[in-house]
């Protein structure tokens, strides 16, 4: 990976369920258009080993890294226009998260929040789970990224990994540049039950390239304003999920259209639905269209390409670590 004055952007994402449109309207559309503009180096990851920190099946696993792959593909992740590859096709990423272990305090991973929350009532709960952390460490420092998109969510893991590189650095020498968070300005979607973070797990989802009577069906069902029980009744836009999809995906006109007919009560639930249910089927067809032409072969070929480039870098900077840190007998270049 050549040297750039561009920004060099990493992020992640685990194949640990379905694609759903909160996966799509939160991070994947947005990292679409970072690579149709071009403006910046951007490597984008299937982080798996991420994923094996809770029970998993492996025939499952490996099923969901292609699908996700595909779907990325699909959403506009150019294999040619950045670098998509698989997390554990380089063993670089482990490799550095042991080193990055020895300069992270224990305590700082007991506090982060994430861990608190699904590790809770939990009868096994894996080391993994509990390191989990570093790993997202060493997957953005491998790389020297300066720029990490992320959710609102794992912005305290992305301040665990400055911490490490001033520890590293002030032990070291001056290895890494210190990441910086870019929250992503979509706004978050919730399940269609209306209640939580939409979710594969919680059976509140919407699969992004489910068909579209079936995407329809899920949608046709979802939650709105709990206080409107008659069509007659004003609705609060502000509080609707529906309208929330609908300033992610509908044009500015359509949204004022939405707003006037829900609080005047001109429109009732179900007639605000199906016209986002129309401008999603606009936006998702053509996606559909260019998943159905890549097969395991296209997925796998473009894994490989994004796995080579991916840890071309990746081995220049752990030999730079391995030396900073005294490691190895010199007997191997």
């Amino acid at each position: 990976m050549a040297s750039t004055d561009r920004a060099r952007v990493f992020s992640g994402i685990q194949p640990s369920g379905e694609f759903h449109i909160g996966n799509y309207l939160g991070a994947a559309r947005q990292w679409a258009s970072m690579v149709r503009d071009q403006k910046e180096e951007l490597l984008f990851c299937i982080v798996d080993a991420h994923a094996i920190t809770v029970p998993f099946e492996p025939a499952e696993l490996k099923r969901r890294i292609l699908a996700l792959t595909r779907d990325l593909i699909a959403c506009g992740l150019d294999p040619d226009k950045c670098t998509l590859f698989v997390q554990s096709d380089v063993p670089e990423h482990t490799e550095l998260a042991w080193y990055l272990a020895a300069v992270t305090p224990m305590g700082d991973l007991g506090r982060m929040t994430q861990f608190k929350e699904k590790s809770e009532n939990k009868d096994f709960v894996s080391c993994a789970l509990f390191t989990y952390p570093v790993l997202m460490s060493a997957d953005i420092l491998l790389y020297k990224a300066t720029v990490v998109p992320v959710g609102d969510d794992q912005v305290q893991h992305v301040e665990l990994a400055r911490e490490t590189v001033r520890r590293f650095n002030h032990r070291f020498g001056e290895i890494f540049p210190e990441p910086h968070p870019r929250l992503s300005t979509a706004t978050r979607i919730k399940g269609v039950d209306g209640n939580a973070k939409m979710s594969k797990s919680k059976n509140n989802s919407i699969a992004t390239f489910s068909p579209p009577d079936e995407f329809w069906g899920k949608l046709r069902t979802a939650f709105t304003d709990p206080q409107r029980l008659r069509k007659s009744d004003p609705g609060r836009p502000e509080v609707c999920n529906i309208y929330t999809m609908h300033k992610a995906v509908s044009p500015e006109a359509t949204c004022n259209e939405v707003y006037a007919n829900c609080t005047q009560a001109k429109w009732g639930c179900m007639d605000c639905k199906k016209v986002l249910w129309e401008n999603f089927d606009r936006e998702l067809t053509p996606l559909r269209e260019k998943r159905a032409s890549l097969d395991d072969d296209a997925v796998r070929a473009a894994l490989a390409k994004g796995a080579e480039k991916a840890r071309a870098t990746a081995k220049e900077t752990v030999t730079e670590v391995r030396t900073a840190m005294g490691l190895g007998s010199g007997a191997v270049r």
